[in-house]
């Protein structure tokens, strides 16, 4: 049976990996195992080891903490609002940080006054 935290990790590795463009292969390559492997991460059948997830991390340029965020800690349940789940929320999320800073603020403080106003 998968452990909600291992699910939870397995999709936090599978949107950043989405995020920076890297493939499941790319992902295996960079840190020295088969993509299936990487497979079975991002769908909770396997537990990533605390070495792996290390690499991983490094690889994807994030903290390893990133891989926890959005758990209850209180709990020990993972929180299932999970924002990035669709694949049009990631493809906005890309799309938000291909543009330029300084445009990118911009559309970030239109969103605030238009999300206030609904």
């Amino acid at each position: 049976m998968k452990h909600p935290v291992d699910v939870h990790v397995g999709k936090r590795i599978r949107h950043r990996r989405w995020m920076v463009g890297m493939t499941q292969q790319q992902l295996a390559d960079a840190v020295g195992i088969k993509f299936q492997q990487i497979q079975k991460y991002e769908t909770g059948m396997n537990r990533v080891s605390a070495s792996r997830l290390w690499d991983i991390a490094r690889t994807l340029s994030v903290p390893v903490g990133f891989f926890f965020e959005g758990l209850d800690q209180q709990a020990g349940a993972v929180v299932e609002a999970d924002l990035l789940a669709s694949k049009e929320a990631m493809e906005l999320v890309r799309a938000y940080f291909a543009i330029p800073e300084a445009q990118r603020k911009r559309l970030f403080d239109l969103a605030q006054v238009l999300s206030s106003a609904a």
